[in-house]
């Protein structure tokens, strides 16, 4: 018997990373469309982590079974901190992730290499009535730095964009499993696994 596991996102490739994250446990892994919510939650939060919250909860109480929600994006520190909560509506909502990451380059084209630090953060927050206490979160990062053009073909959002030394590559260069092992959601999700087994069904 599975288990209904609702990620809080209309975003198909974050619906399948967590898909391919979440291996391995008896769970039916389904996004905000397979359940038929197209309502979007406001995100009026000033960090990831009250942004998560909002959007567990709230999925939660609309479709009745556990929900995995995440609020992550990119911060950059040449930008004070920008895109950061507003990663994903950075440059207005009219903009696709194309348009966004050239956005974000056209800000940066001034700034040297060496000051072009970054990192991804993701907070992941799980509600449900099963949930000890009704709601657990987790915090992941991954650092990095922002390459003076798009490099790569796989993932989405700032992935082309978003270099990691250790591994001479984008994101947007790695396979799924390769970015599943350092990305900040899979550390988030790593630190929610226990909690994840033992709501689990057999």
């Amino acid at each position: 018997m599975t288990k209904k596991l609702l990620v809080a996102t209309h975003n198909s490739g974050k619906v399948r990373e967590f898909s391919r994250l979440l291996s391995g446990l008896n769970f039916s892994v389904v996004g905000l469309e397979d359940f038929g919510i197209t309502a979007d939650v406001e995100e009026t939060g000033d960090t990831f982590e009250e942004n998560a919250v909002i959007k567990a909860r709230a999925y939660a109480k609309v479709s009745g079974v556990l929900t995995l929600a995440d609020d992550s994006g990119l911060v950059v520190d040449a930008l004070n901190g920008e895109p950061g909560v507003k990663s994903a509506r950075y440059g207005g909502d009219g903009l696709d992730d194309e348009r966004r990451v050239q956005l974000l380059l056209d800000n940066m084209k001034h700034i040297p290499g060496w000051k072009r630090t970054a990192r991804f953060v993701a907070v992941l927050a799980l509600a449900g009535e099963q949930v000890p206490g009704g709601l657990v979160t987790s915090e992941g990062v991954v650092e990095g730095a922002i390459t003076h053009q798009p490099i790569g073909q796989n993932g989405f959002g700032y992935d082309p964009v978003f270099w990691l030394a250790g591994h001479a590559k984008t994101t947007a260069q790695l396979s799924g499993p390769e970015k599943d092992a350092i990305s900040h959601r899979g550390a988030a999700l790593r630190s929610l696994r226990a909690t994840l087994e033992a709501l689990s069904p057999e």
